[in-house]
């Protein structure tokens, strides 16, 4: 199938693009002996997932079912991180993970001897309740009253028995100069106890696979931290493995006016790509430009009923009419894995667009996916 070809709405992943930003990524491996990890919250097209493991050292889980899936689907390291387990899923994630990270103290007390009697590794997430980012307010783990991670207030050096790793995550969308800034405060705060450690997990965030990234200061980071402590450093980023490797491919499916030209697409931001309404943020779509810029400007939105379903104010060099494809970039990532059937819609189909331009649907849903979530 030709990508003119292909039925939407259509996520589809581009295998040459996702390769470049994993061979970047095994450079950094590589280069200082780090370990990296897919965080499958971000991206969990587990096809892919061979080609994956070729490169990384395994998978990052937020629970049992992607623990289960990264255990099946690349069966190398698998690490798992919650606020919380549940009682009736812990022996299950044990069978499945390398290393089990905790929320709390009162977690490790209830299940230490659990963990510790099936061979696997404890970790503790802490908090070092140092904000880098500016505008993501939802997604900052250091932010006053998060659940997550064990403040230095909280933190307690008698509890660390059978404690073999401690877990950070704090970044979104960030660069390396963020991690820096980390990194002091948790030295700051913890360093007494990291050459207790065997492992630390700088967590996900970093956007490794950006054009204007600065590898060289992470790889500093990694390093230095490697020697003076003596512990195995981990990441597990979610974005940069499938950073600009993926689109999804809508059509027009009419037009109309009410003070502006509006364009009602095929494809729903509350339902495919919920993060333009939950950051928010406008994707960028090919072929457009800003309001205003080009000649004709058209507010793009979805058929649900939702009046907030809009995808936001692009412009274009001729008008839109029914039936034209329009095609949105940077769509592999934290999109498949947050689609949603409000209002019945279908979910988009996954296609891999393989290293010879070719396009193949590996999954299309219909109705008794929707159905088989109800009742």
């Amino acid at each position: 199938m030709k990508f003119s070809e292909i039925p939407t709405p259509s996520f589809v992943v581009d295998e040459n693009l996702l390769e470049e930003n994993l061979q970047i990524l095994k450079g950094v491996m590589d280069r200082t002996g780090c370990k990296i990890l897919l965080a499958q919250k971000a991206f969990s097209m587990y096809e892919l997932y061979p080609m994956i493991g070729e490169y990384l050292s395994g998978t990052a889980g937020s629970g049992l079912y992607e623990a289960k899936l990264g255990y099946e689907e690349m069966g190398k390291e698998n690490h798992v991180f919650s606020p919380a387990y549940r009682e009736d899923e812990i022996d299950e994630i044990l069978e499945l993970c390398d290393h089990i990270v905790f929320n709390s103290f009162s977690q490790i007390a209830k299940y230490r001897d659990k963990v510790l009697n099936a061979g696997k590794s404890i970790g503790l997430r802490i908090n070092p309740e140092c904000s880098t980012q500016v505008g993501h307010e939802i997604y900052d783990p250091c932010a006053p009253g998060s659940r997550f991670g064990v403040t230095i207030s909280q933190f307690r050096p008698e509890w660390l028995e059978g404690v073999s790793g401690l877990h950070f995550h704090t970044l979104c969308e960030q660069n390396a100069d963020d991690l820096a800034i980390t990194l002091e405060a948790v030295e700051e705060k913890f360093g007494p106890w990291l050459s207790q450690m065997k492992w630390i997990n700088f967590g996900g965030g970093h956007h490794i696979t950006r054009e204007d990234y600065n590898i060289p200061l992470l790889e500093e980071c990694i390093t230095r931290i490697q020697k003076k402590y003596d512990v195995e450093v981990y990441l597990e980023p979610g974005e940069a493995i499938a950073l600009n490797a993926g689109v999804l491919v809508t059509t027009v499916l009419d037009t109309l006016q009410n003070d502006m030209d509006i364009a009602i697409l095929d494809t729903s931001a509350c339902c495919h790509m919920p993060d333009v309404l939950e950051m928010p943020y406008r994707p960028p779509l090919f072929d457009s430009g800003e309001k205003g810029e080009k000649a004709y400007t058209y507010r793009l939105g979805g058929p649900t009923c939702l009046t907030g379903d809009i995808i936001g104010d692009y412009s274009f060099d001729q008008p839109l009419k029914n039936g034209d494809r329009l095609v949105f970039g940077d769509m592999a990532i934290y999109t498949m894995v947050k689609t949603n059937t409000f209002n019945g819609m279908a979910l988009p189909n996954l296609v891999i667009k393989d290293k010879n331009g070719d396009c193949r649907i590996v999954h299309q849903f219909n109705y008794e996916d929707f159905k088989g979530r109800l009742s």
